[in-house]
């Protein structure tokens, strides 16, 4: 389901041959986790943000249908102690990213794609939505193996999410136009590893018509 642009023109072909490219398909219990909508990431005026907007309004449509069923929903924002001693090795590598600081409003989900109030939002310092959070343990009780992974950013915090998902035997979705990136060429490339090693990338209206038919809980 990838564009293979900007990918090394050989790639497609060689993943083929190597056996490389399956599916997971999607499975009878799925989840929703929003990764990282924050307005740190979502607001171009935040040094790490980005203009989002197209992102923002496809993870809403998700949470709809996901709503709709009663389906698991979780969400995780990166908020560190204002002292920031918890993200050290982490904001050396991005510093820009200081400004997630717990109580501030860009550590804060955007209003947009605001959590109902049974929706955990879970505080994370490190890419992966399963590290140092109540994630996995959370999908067991809800006898979750498919893993809908929205937000941002691709090559960052989403694909760590969906390494991850898989390393635990998650089936891995990927909403195409629900998850985001600050570059373009690094978007595409994260989405064509993911879709060829970790997960299945799959558009964003097949993906809601597979939430949609799935029995309400």
């Amino acid at each position: 389901m990838t564009d293979a642009a900007g990918i090394d023109p050989d790639a497609p072909e060689v993943y083929a041959r190597s056996g490389i490219g399956g599916r997971v398909g999607f499975g009878s219990r799925p989840a929703l986790v929003v990764v990282d909508l924050q307005n740190g990431f979502t607001d171009p005026e935040s040094p790490s943000g980005s203009n989002l907007d197209g992102v923002m309004a496809a993870t809403a449509r998700l949470l709809a249908a996901a709503r709709a069923a009663r389906l698991p929903i979780a969400f995780t924002a990166v908020r560190f102690h204002p002292s920031l001693r918890d993200g050290t090795t982490w904001l050396r590598k991005m510093p820009g990213m200081d400004n997630l600081v717990e109580g501030s409003s860009w550590s804060e989900i955007d209003s947009r794609v605001a959590p109902l109030g049974d929706e955990p939002v879970w505080a994370k310092r490190a890419p992966s939505a399963f590290f140092g959070t109540p994630l996995h343990p959370f999908l067991v009780s809800e006898a979750v193996d498919t893993l809908i992974v929205a937000g941002c950013v691709t090559s960052g915090c989403v694909r760590a999410t969906v390494v991850d998902a898989i390393s635990q035997g998650y089936r891995p979705i990927i909403p195409l136009e629900a998850v985001g990136d600050r570059s373009a060429g690094v978007h595409q490339a994260a989405l064509f590893d993911m879709d060829s090693k970790y997960g299945d990338v799959e558009e964003l209206e097949g993906v809601i018509s597979y939430l949609s038919a799935v029995p309400a809980a």
